[in-house]
């Protein structure tokens, strides 16, 4: 997710209204004059953690002492000496030098954040290549500048500094940066080469506290190197309601992506937890689960190849439970035959508890 930080200047009373609007939409950091951090502290719950309406802590940035973060002006090497970890470096970039100073400071400070008035696409094009990931801000003043900042060279800085006039501009950009910021997985079509119903097994409904949409899913499988779109239960069918807010994921021994590169298994799954949401294109976003039901049905194994890789998954054998095919089309597993073909994700290694690594593994 690229990164909001919220810059507010002013008198307290003034721009109150937008501090508790930005702790609402969860940005991650409020960049605010020092005199101001206490009556932030205020207006969070104890213990002044700022935290968001979503339970995520919001930090504080500020040109002092005070902040969760301190921002150092940056005019010259010898300003380097001052620098320490964790610190957000500004830097107004008018010349080449500057860029330099910009990586310079990027090895020692956590932040750099770039001020350009004059040239401001080729400098952030060229520290975007040159500094780590993670390291480069950007001031923005409308939206149209943070799909820019977001956009450039495709990996785009980590973050923009937004200097909102009212409430709704933050919220506009904060969707605005959710929307881009989805990360992309590979889905790739494999050819259903296995359909066999195994008698009953204990399986998985993963409830999120989202609606979620038609073409979306969850990413399920027996194996920590391939996984099957698994759609949501938001098709329409005349026998039961739809659970748009459901996964009907698969047995407990399975694999799921909580994150693009991590996993858990079903059983591990609960309430608070967050999981992967992806839809057809491959666009994912996290959300919170709410409940999770696991109770004993009938199971079918599925079984697809690609490019030589065998992955499986066991599901429940019903018409709710779907795959998504390479149309992107959602088909019940009753309606499934052997030659389809289906969306899956593909990886290379194996996982040590539940984190992706580089290594030689086979599961069947």
């Amino acid at each position: 997710m690229k990164l909001l930080w919220i810059k507010l200047e002013g008198q307290w009373e003034d721009i109150k209204p937008l501090v508790t609007s930005s702790i609402e939409s969860e940005v991650d950091v409020l960049v605010i004059d020092e005199d101001n951090i206490n009556k932030v502290k205020e207006l969070a719950r104890p213990p002044h953690q700022y935290i968001g309406s979503g339970g995520r802590e919001i930090k504080v940035a500020a040109e002092g002492k005070e902040g969760d973060i301190r921002i150092v002006k940056v005019n010259n090497r010898e300003d380097l000496k001052t620098l320490r970890e964790g610190d957000c470096v500004l830097i107004e970039i008018d010349s080449g030098e500057k860029e330099e100073l910009a990586v310079a400071a990027g090895k020692i400070a956590n932040w750099v954040l770039i001020l350009a008035k004059d040239w401001k696409i080729i400098p952030l094009e060229n520290l975007v290549a040159k500094l780590k990931k993670g390291k480069l801000l950007t001031f923005a003043s409308n939206s149209e500048e943070v799909k820019l900042a977001i956009g450039i060279l495709e990996k785009g800085v980590e973050g923009v500094v937004f200097s909102p006039k009212n409430a709704s501009e933050i919220k506009t950009v904060k969707k605005i940066l959710m929307e881009i910021s989805r990360n992309k997985i590979e889905l790739i079509p494999a050819k259903l080469t296995n359909i066999k119903p195994i008698g009953l097994g204990d399986r998985v409904c993963v409830d999120t506290i989202a609606m979620l949409n038609l073409g979306e899913g969850m990413l399920v499988g027996s194996q920590s190197n391939g996984f099957f779109l698994i759609h949501s239960e938001t098709l329409e069918n005349p026998y039961i309601e739809t659970r748009p807010f459901r996964v009907n994921a698969g047995a407990v021994h399975s694999y799921i992506k909580v994150s693009k590169d991590k996993t858990k298994y079903l059983s591990e799954i609960k309430a608070g937890d967050e999981v992967l949401v992806v839809n057809k294109r491959g666009e994912s976003r996290v959300e919170n689960v709410g409940r999770v039901k696991i109770e004993r049905r009938p199971m079918i194994l599925i079984e697809a190849e690609n490019r030589g890789e065998i992955i499986t998954a066991i599901l429940q054998n019903a018409e709710t439970i779907a795959l998504v095919d390479k149309q992107g089309n959602a088909v019940s597993v009753s309606k499934l035959k052997i030659g389809d073909e289906v969306l899956v994700n593909l990886e290379n290694g194996g996982r040590h508890f539940g984190i992706k690594v580089e290594e030689t593994l086979v599961e069947r």
